[in-house]
């Protein structure tokens, strides 16, 4: 195994005997699953590779970053970040995966520094600008002679685009923009590495030329001096303080004082301004949304990600940690031998997986689009738009929800920062809010639901992910059996059926409403609670389908196959028993249909936990760059406890200056006082 970042253990000779219990029991080799998730078994010799290359790597050692102040975890993760561009560099990286491989292993639980320059920044500039804009600033992205952000947000609005404050205004007497913040509120807030790190932003801005209000453009504004570093004139900006996470960037503000720049440094590959200050409009109105789009799709997989780690850290535990008595006078059993456990700890896993195999579905739909696009198709945006939106939002708030239920799980020690869950959910946390509000994106998707029934109603029909609300509904579930709730086919016409209800009873509301002479925004507003749940119960369906689908197409050993598919029926078993009301509203179950799916819940249960171990240790997530001691792979757990708190800060002195300071003339005093 590679070697250790000084605080974060690695494998060692001995294994805990309890955790190696568990991978004898498996039912399939760990490795068959880690290549499927990777794609392929060279893809995954080729990531362990990649990630060597960090992991062995001394400039990526360092201290623990829980004994680091801000400071100190800002300038070193800028240091790595930098080291890790030199690397890529010499090491001649250049595929995307690979470079978020090096990354993940470089940067371990941290969030990588710079990562919207390579990520926002140069997507922009390659989706929105036109060619002859591209040849200058991807030069000087790749080479990094600029260092970029994406600078959307501000101070008083963030989802709203179209309530965005910051002006360009076109003067054609120069022929230059004039970005200027009208508003407090007008500031950009809250863009990584804005506050003292970057030296341009692409700037979302009001478009004013001739006097017209020409809706959200993209513009290219330098910011510091390539010199000294220092604001140029007209330009304020520097951090925004400690937040919830991301302790390592500088997430910050900017305001504008009437600063010029040129014309061409407007995005222009779909809308430009002639030098006159004539508007040409787009071919589409959401083609700027590309960006967007691609960002959510990563976001979506991401959440996958993070759940595997949580799931990771929290079943190996549970294996390691005993607790009470099953059986009076017998050995305390393993606490993911309790029911309650494996009920809070695997359908989170199972969640992982769908969400995995989701985030893989989403980017190969963004990739066709994208092929589409070139050809001058755009007639599959406006789905794949409601798509991402919805799935990000559903996706995040699950993920939240998941990683706080399995740090519980894993009691007291879970509240630890040597378990990495602090660490993890804090920088994970606020995907629920950037790259569009969750609440927003769900319900931008429950009104592209409503326009495609609509469709159905005007005879129009619909295609694609939203087909199901042109068929005929089964009016009662077919299941007869415990064993039918395996059937995939009978779960995902469950999950349409309530889907196609809250959707067309969304739309009814909606519908209402406008009949009382009510306008469309107050309609909408009036009937949220039924928008949100019909955008909810179609993401719901889509990742309960592409589960079943993912798996049904996997050319992978029988036995892998097999466990997926169990893991699989539990994600769609469990969801239909946390929203049993759903299901019973309409009578399409019945009480005894719910009775049959909680015994085949139980039984899906017992099915995964010979596997439980094994399916963590699939996703392959090297010690190093899980950075928990709950989650070691070799299970030993305590004795590391124990080392991580000897090497507190707070250690190094037996007795502390605040005793000398305050705690021993305290106690004098009450000794004193106590003698009286």
């Amino acid at each position: 195994m590679a070697a250790s970042v000084v605080g974060v253990p690695v494998p060692s000779s001995r294994v805990n005997p309890d955790i190696q219990k568990e991978r004898n029991t498996a039912t399939f080799d760990p490795l068959h699953l880690t290549y499927v998730l990777d794609g392929g078994k060279d893809r995954t010799q080729r990531r362990r590779y990649v990630e060597s290359l960090a992991l062995n790597d001394p400039a990526f050692k360092h201290k623990d970053l829980s004994f680091m102040d801000r400071e100190e975890r800002y300038t070193n993760s800028i240091r790595k970040a930098i080291h890790t561009v030199r690397r890529l560099r010499e090491l001649e990286i250049t595929d995307i995966q690979e470079i978020n491989w090096y990354k993940g292993a470089a940067n371990k639980t941290e969030e990588s520094n710079l990562q919207l320059h390579d990520s926002m920044f140069l997507h922009a500039i390659y989706s929105q600008m036109a060619p002859e804009q591209q040849g200058l600033w991807m030069e000087k992205a790749y080479a990094y002679t600029v260092i970029g952000t994406y600078a959307q947000t501000e101070l008083g609005h963030g989802t709203f685009l179209r309530g965005l404050e910051t002006t360009a205004t076109y003067d054609p007497a120069t022929q230059e923009f004039v970005l200027h913040s009208p508003t407090l509120t007008a500031m950009k807030w809250w863009p990584g590495n804005l506050g003292k790190t970057c030296t341009h932003a692409v700037v979302a801005a009001q478009l004013i030329s001739k006097g017209k209000s020409l809706g959200i453009h993209m513009f290219m504004v330098q910011l510091r001096s390539l010199e000294d570093h220092m604001p140029l004139p007209g330009i304020e900006l520097g951090d925004i303080g400690p937040k919830f996470g991301y302790a390592n960037i500088d997430n910050g503000f900017l305001r504008f004082d009437h600063v010029r720049i040129p014309r061409e440094n407007m995005f222009m590959k779909y809308s430009q301004i002639e030098p006159d200050g004539s508007y040409v409009a787009p071919p589409a109105a959401k083609l700027t949304y590309g960006s967007m789009i691609l960002i959510r799709a990563f976001i979506i997989g991401g959440m996958g990600r993070t759940l595997a780690k949580g799931a990771t850290i929290s079943i190996r535990y549970s294996a390691v940690r005993r607790q009470s008595e099953l059986m009076p006078g017998a050995k305390e059993p393993q606490v993911l031998e309790y029911q309650s456990q494996q009920l809070k700890l695997f359908p989170n896993l199972a969640t992982a997986y769908a969400f995995t195999f989701l985030g893989r579905q989403m980017q190969d739909m963004y990739a066709r689009y994208m092929s589409e696009l070139s050809s001058g198709e755009y007639s599959s945006l406006p789905e794949l738009h409601a798509t991402a939106a919805g799935l990000k939002a559903f996706t995040s708030w699950v993920m939240i929800a998941g990683m706080e239920e399995m740090r519980l799980a894993c009691g007291g020690h879970g509240y630890s920062s040597a378990s990495a869950f602090p660490e993890i959910y804090a920088n994970q946390n606020p995907a629920a809010t950037y790259e569009g509000e969750n609440t927003v994106m769900m319900l931008q998707t429950a009104r592209y639901l409503l326009k495609c029934v609509r469709n159905v109603r005007a005879g129009k029909g619909v295609g694609g992910v939203m087909s199901y609300l042109a068929e005929t509904p089964q009016p009662r579930s077919s299941a007869a059996n415990d064993k039918d709730f395996l059937c995939s086919k009978m779960l995902t016409e469950a999950y349409k059926h309530v889907a196609r209800r809250l959707v067309y009873e969304a739309a009814d509301r909606v519908t209402d409403s406008l009949k009382k002479g009510r306008a469309q925004v107050i309609a909408s507003n009036e009937n949220h609670l039924h928008l949100l749940r019909a955008g909810q119960a179609h993401c719901h369906l889509y990742v309960v389908d592409n589960f079943f689908s993912a798996v049904a197409e996997l050319a992978a050993p029988d036995s892998v196959k097999e466990v997926l598919q169990a893991l699989a029926s539990l994600y769609a078993v469990h969801g239909i028993i946390q929203n049993r009301g759903e299901f019973l509203y309409d009578g399409y179950l019945t009480g005894d249909q719910l009775a049959m799916a909680d015994r085949q819940l139980i039984a899906l249960l017992g099915t995964i936990r010979p596997n439980a171990v094994t399916l963590v240790d699939s996703f392959d997530i090297h010690d190093d760059i899980l950075g928990s001691i709950l989650g070691r792979y070799d299970g030993n757990v305590y004795e590391n406890l124990y080392k991580w708190a000897k090497s507190s800060p707070l250690n190094d002195k037996e007795v502390v200056d605040a005793y000398d300071l305050h705690i021993k003339p305290f106690l004098r005093e009450n000794i004193a006082k106590s003698k009286l």
